[in-house]
């Protein structure tokens, strides 16, 4: 069963790096930078603690829905305070029924305290295939009789 830890080694450089805000900056600086990044969801951390996240959600959801204008808010009025998080021992199956459970699309990740990395839904939906796929290879090979 792949952990986390090892699931955050196959990251590559570029979506291994976890962008964060903090919880006084305003929208317009967390939605331009998940623009820039091409990223859903950020972190907002005070310390390397996560302390809350904001996502593409969040603003459509208490942003625009609400009128609001994203200049003058500040992150902590819209972020989600209960956040969620695992450890880089949790393995792919306990973070997707997580995210399934909680209907979420984004796991930040943390050890001793600390921001180490951030999960998508579809980071754990390729490791899981391609989890599945290593051991359908094996069963195939198992009943052509290879093992």
């Amino acid at each position: 069963m792949t952990t986390v830890a090892e699931l955050l080694k196959l990251k590559d450089k570029h979506h291994g790096e976890v962008h964060t805000v903090s919880p006084e900056q305003m929208v317009i600086e967390a939605i331009k930078l998940m623009a820039d990044k091409n990223i859903g969801a950020v972190p907002v951390v005070i310390d390397g603690k996560v302390v809350g996240i904001v996502s593409e959600r969040d603003y459509a959801r208490k942003m625009e829905l609400a009128g609001r204008a994203s200049v003058g808010t500040p992150i902590s009025d819209i972020m989600t305070h209960d956040v969620k998080t695992v450890d880089s021992h949790h393995t792919v199956d306990q973070c997707m029924n997580i995210m399934t459970d909680r209907r979420l699309r984004h796991l930040p990740v943390v050890d001793n305290g600390q921001l180490i990395g951030l999960l998508s839904i579809g980071d754990l939906v390729k490791a899981a295939i391609a989890e599945q796929t290593k051991l359908i290879k094996s069963l195939e090979g198992y009943i052509r009789g290879e093992n």
